[in-house]
């Protein structure tokens, strides 16, 4: 499920090549959204706060970014681009592709902060413990609202696809996930449900009319093929609630993958695990954190 190859670490931190302001505007045009506090840890861990408040505030003066403030926050803020920054930014590199869905006002930012800014907490638990490691996930190794087609026209949409290499004794195993973030705000059974599109995009095979269906993906004609070499393990970081329910909430998910035949199928062949954010963040995502949804003792995201 992994690829593998020698090669000397590179460096966990930003290139200081690319300047920093650049790297905010990158940052914002990838995630949508982040704090001013999150946007540090993400590009210049240690370094005086002043280091990224300033050029933030200096893009704002050139109409290029915004802020909402956060309520009941002690006044943070949460920046975004304005639709100048993301024309700017659309011709990045890093960017091609991506479409820019600019945040008009402040209230439209701030509808949609929660669960944003839930996703750049979990993105930021890989990025510190990559840096702890010696691993590579770097800002732009994790791109949010990754729309994939189903069949009979509809999409799956899934909450970040996440890069991270692996670095072992001086060899490199590229690792894939799909991650998606549940704040306990819809229903369990809801939750469990997104198990069946993952295992309906990783079994969909266009078909010419006038051909039967297949049932199993074959080697050459999976459509997730378009865009992974392997298929990219399933990751559901949980919060948003107590640790009972939340618990609950992945025993749910562990009897999706018990029942339902197709989610089963999918299971024996792909990496699936749950995890509750702030466990993510008080230990990290590489110890024995997650909870494998086909049974089994938790262990790393790396060992499902």
């Amino acid at each position: 499920m992994t690829a593998t190859h020698k090669a000397p670490p590179s460096s966990p931190t930003p290139s200081p090549a690319e300047p920093l302001p650049h790297q905010l505007l990158a940052v914002l045009g990838q995630h949508r959204m982040a704090t001013t506090h999150q946007l540090h840890e993400l590009l210049r861990p240690g370094a005086a706060r002043q280091t990224v408040s300033g050029p933030l505030n200096k893009l704002r003066h050139d109409g290029l970014v915004d802020y909402t403030v956060l309520p009941a926050s002690k006044r943070t803020r949460v920046w975004y681009l304005t639709s100048e920054g993301a024309r700017l930014t659309r011709d990045f590199p890093a960017l091609r592709g991506r479409p820019p869905y600019p945040i008009t006002s402040a209230t439209a930012a701030s509808l949609k902060t929660p669960h944003t800014l839930t996703s750049v907490r979990t993105h930021l638990t890989f990025v510190a413990d990559a840096r702890r490691r010696g691993d590579e996930h770097g800002h732009l190794d994790w791109t949010p609202e990754v729309s994939h087609p189903l069949s009979d026209g509809e999409r799956l949409i899934t909450d970040a696809v996440m890069h991270y290499t692996l670095i072992e004794s001086a060899e490199r195993t590229k690792l894939r996930a799909f991650v998606e973030v549940d704040r306990a705000t819809m229903s369990s059974e809801r939750l469990a449900s997104k198990l069946i599109e993952y295992a309906r995009l990783w079994s969909y095979e266009p078909q010419p009319v006038g051909r039967p269906r297949t049932r199993q993906p074959s080697a050459s004609s999976a459509v997730w093929l378009r865009w992974y070499p392997v298929f990219p393990r399933v990751l559901i970081v949980l919060t948003g609630a107590s640790r009972y329910v939340l618990d609950n909430r992945i025993n749910d998910l562990q009897a999706m993958v018990a029942e339902h035949p197709h989610v089963a199928a999918m299971a024996r062949q792909v990496p699936l695990g749950a995890a509750v954010l702030e466990d993510l963040e008080d230990h990290a995502p590489t110890r024995d954190v997650w909870v494998p949804l086909g049974g089994g003792s938790p262990r790393s995201w790396t060992e499902l």
